[in-house]
């Protein structure tokens, strides 16, 4: 049973790791908006310079780097939703 429960919260870690490791997509059409599209594509610009940031200063920055990705992801998920919005109106 310790194996069972050990091997789970392990495959919890890695999938939630995994997740996080995700850059922001970059889904929206430059045609229709292309502001929008732009930004999206700074922040997944942005992401890989952390990305880089984290790696040159072997990870050591505090938890700060991985706030930072994560608030890029949120506000790469606020620009897709721009979109969306703005196809419907």
């Amino acid at each position: 049973m310790k194996k069972i429960l050990s091997a789970l919260a392990l495959a919890t870690i890695v999938t939630a790791t995994v997740a996080q490791a995700a850059p922001p997509v970059q889904n929206i059409s430059a045609y229709r908006h292309g502001n929008l599209a732009t930004a999206q594509s700074l922040s997944a610009q942005a992401f890989d310079y952390l990305t880089a940031a984290q790696v040159a200063n072997n990870y050591d920055l505090g938890g700060h780097v991985g706030h930072a990705k994560e608030l890029l992801r949120q506000a790469n998920i606020e620009i897709k939703m721009a979109a969306i919005y703005a196809n419907h109106h």
